[in-house]
């Protein structure tokens, strides 16, 4: 598995630690999930900002739900 390297300050490094322990993680594995997460597959960062509000159609409706299921009590 490949590794990566890089510095931060004693503060940052202390803070990193701390939250990595009140995660029950070590440093590396809270960093790798930290890493995985922003650089990840998910959605791009303005993914939202650019969809939202971008329908051309008629407007959604949703249509009516029904009542609600009344069951037999046990």
């Amino acid at each position: 598995m490949p590794q990566l390297h890089f510095s931060v300050s004693e503060d940052i490094a202390e803070k990193v630690r701390s939250r990595a322990l009140h995660s029950n993680m070590t440093v590396s594995k809270y960093l790798a999930q930290i890493v995985a997460r922003e650089v990840g597959d998910g959605w791009p960062p303005d993914f939202f900002d650019k969809v939202v509000g971008s329908w051309q159609g008629p407007p959604l409706e949703r249509p009516p739900q029904g009542e609600y299921e009344v069951r037999e009590q046990m």
